[in-house]
């Protein structure tokens, strides 16, 4: 007997820009999993396509005319309960990284992303799990480590017991040490002199020995206990 088919993530554009939507929505619909069900270029056009379309994941602006994404966002979740909505801007501001998370974002991406990472992303999001830009993780973990804003509804627990950190090997500790600066893959390897293939396995053995999905709960861990 054939198996069916896996469901495709259906899949909501919102940018101003026309032409970054066509290009987005041509990217996209490459991917056999995905299904892009409509786009819009403002808050109101994003609502009223959301209400009518229920996609599963919208993938949203920051900067758009009149009323701007982050908050735009209660709206956009209240228009379809249980959607994922992952903010895809080139805002690298972290108040406004920190005002999407608070909002119900389940991520912050730059547009600077590459086809396959973005891809990666929205299958992660749509797991449940939190996906930020290793760009932006540092500028996350700064604001919580300084208290300047606060902290996104989203963010993990930091108090974890220390003896999660204790079962890191002295090169994982090195890597999470990097990780909570903000450093991305290719800095972390370069400084360590290591390869950087060789420090994604590592990453994903810190997060699993955390127990965390995501570089950035890593971070923020790691801070609250000293180890950033």
């Amino acid at each position: 007997m054939n198996a069916e088919p896996a469901k495709k993530v259906r899949i909501l554009v919102v940018d101003d820009h026309t032409l970054f939507r066509r290009g987005l929505t041509a990217l996209l619909q490459r991917d056999p999993q995905f299904e892009v069900v409509g786009d819009a270029g403002d808050a109101g056009q994003a609502q009223r396509r959301a209400q009518a379309l229920h996609p599963d994941l919208i993938l949203l602006d920051n900067h758009l005319p009149g009323v701007n994404g982050v908050d735009a966002l209660p709206a956009l979740i209240e228009a379809v309960p249980g959607v994922r909505v992952l903010m895809l801007t080139v805002s690298e501001d972290e108040h406004d990284l920190a005002a999407a998370l608070r909002g119900g974002a389940c991520g912050y991406l730059l547009k600077t992303i590459e086809g396959d990472a973005l891809s990666a992303a929205i299958r992660r999001a749509m797991r449940g799990e939190s996906v930020v830009a290793e760009e932006m993780t540092g500028k996350l973990v700064a604001a919580y480590r300084d208290a300047a804003t606060p902290q996104p509804a989203t963010a993990p627990e930091p108090a974890a017991p220390a003896s999660r950190l204790d079962a890191l090997s002295p090169r994982e500790q090195e890597i999470l040490r990097g990780i909570a600066r903000g450093h991305g893959n290719k800095e972390i390897a370069r400084t360590l002199g290591i390869a950087e293939t060789t420090v994604k396995i590592h990453v994903q053995h810190i997060l699993r020995k955390l127990d965390v999905s995501s570089r950035v709960h890593a971070a923020v861990m790691a801070v609250a206990h000293g180890l950033g």
